[in-house]
């Protein structure tokens, strides 16, 4: 790594992987892959990738090893994330980390895990949750295959993260409590920089945030009367106050673009339609800043 480059540490393989690559690329930075699999280099931006396991970047991040880093929230609270200020949620990676029991048993709450036996990937998340709530539990720490620990009765009950919860209904588990939202987050040194590479820091983030900011998000026009205005900008999902032009030689009718921050359903169409609106456009969004 190199003093006169940012360095972003991100997973080399795994859930997180291919979607940050993909975040990276759509803020515009044309990543090149190095000699090996350690480290990927930015062509057009002094900014290296440094490619390791999920759990060592919060520790890269912390130490200013890495001047950023992409990870989910739950790694970042289970391996502690130090100094590092997490800078935005990066809206990709949505799991949650939540307790589940064999079907059939009497969960009424926290209180119901006292006394029982716990197996878990993520103890010190699972151990605070337990200690905020006033739980006395026995954790049994796992690296994998945490859903068969009730069958092979290592544990009574689990606490794993849930995306569909097909695996935990394949081993006869359902989940009963949640105990941390997570999704991936961009996390950011505490050590200083020069004023050249703060400059691209910033960029980094400002480009970051455009991107974040344009998924989901739609560019939507209409032809509409003038009366029905406050009707459709009631109905735009997640917008702020839409740009109004007048339409040629139309007094009583005027072009409404609006950027929408929501999903704009079919229904939500129709709904504009019935207000008044006519030759309605729903565009996406490639870059927003």
């Amino acid at each position: 790594m190199s003093a006169d480059r940012i360095c972003i540490a991100m997973q080399k393989s795994g859930r997180l992987a291919d979607k940050s690559l993909e975040m990276i690329q759509a803020a515009g930075l044309r990543v090149m892959k190095g000699a090996n699999d350690l480290f990927y280099r930015v062509e057009n931006a002094p900014v290296d990738l440094l490619r390791v396991r999920d759990d060592d970047i919060p520790t890269f991040v912390a130490d200013g090893v890495a001047d950023f880093g992409i990870v989910g929230l739950n790694v970042l609270e289970e391996h502690g994330k130090g100094a590092s200020e997490v800078v935005m949620p990066l809206g990709f990676g949505k799991c949650d980390l939540k307790i589940a029991t064999p079907i059939g048993f009497d969960y009424k709450g926290p209180g119901s895990l006292n006394g029982l036996r716990i197996a878990t990937s993520y103890p010190n998340v699972l151990g605070k949750f337990l200690a905020d709530n006033g739980v006395s539990a026995d954790i049994v720490t796992l690296s994998g295959a945490v859903e068969v620990a009730p069958r092979l009765k290592l544990a009574n009950v689990i606490c794993d993260l849930v995306s569909t919860g097909a695996t935990l209904e394949a081993n006869g588990l359902v989940a009963v409590e949640p105990v941390l939202k997570s999704e991936a987050v961009l996390v950011r040194a505490p050590k200083q920089l020069s004023p050249e590479l703060d400059k691209v820091a910033e960029s980094v983030v400002q480009r970051f945030r455009g991107v974040t900011a344009s998924q989901g998000a739609k560019y939507v026009m209409m032809n509409a009367p003038r009366s029905a205005l406050p009707k459709i900008s009631e109905i735009l999902p997640g917008a702020g106050a839409p740009t109004i032009t007048p339409l040629a030689g139309r007094d009583d009718a005027v072009a409404v673009h609006a950027v929408c921050q929501e999903n704009v359903f079919w229904e939500t169409l129709e709904r504009l339609k019935a207000a008044g609106a006519s030759a309605i456009l729903v565009l996406p969004i490639e870059k927003m800043m």
